[in-house]
């Protein structure tokens, strides 16, 4: 049976070490004093805005169905929870909404 070889340290011992920063990374970087953020960073490196807001977000519920039902429907592989919410919505349409519960 084969040893592996012992991992390389990634323990930095000695900072002299480290690449020169050009220019435009200075410019990217995040400039703190004593711990406060003065100027953020920008740059490839940081987060953009994340999704854009939904004019009509979809809604989270709790639907309790037969158990059969579920399954054949997560069987039917990814999407399914957009199928039902179409199946759903076509059903809508054609029967309109009913106020007795």
């Amino acid at each position: 049976m084969n040893a592996n070889p012992a991992k390389p340290s990634r323990e930095w011992i000695d900072p002299d070490d480290a690449p020169e920063w050009t220019e435009e990374q200075f410019a990217r970087a995040e400039i703190a004093e004593n711990g406060v953020v003065v100027e953020p960073a920008t740059g490839t490196l940081t987060k953009g805005p994340g999704r854009p807001v939904l004019d009509h977000p979809k809604q989270r519920v709790t639907l309790r169905l037969d158990q059969d039902v579920v399954e054949a429907l997560r069987a039917s592989g990814k999407g399914w929870q957009t199928r039902v919410n179409v199946a759903l919505r076509d059903w809508l349409d054609r029967s309109g909404p009913r106020g007795d519960a």
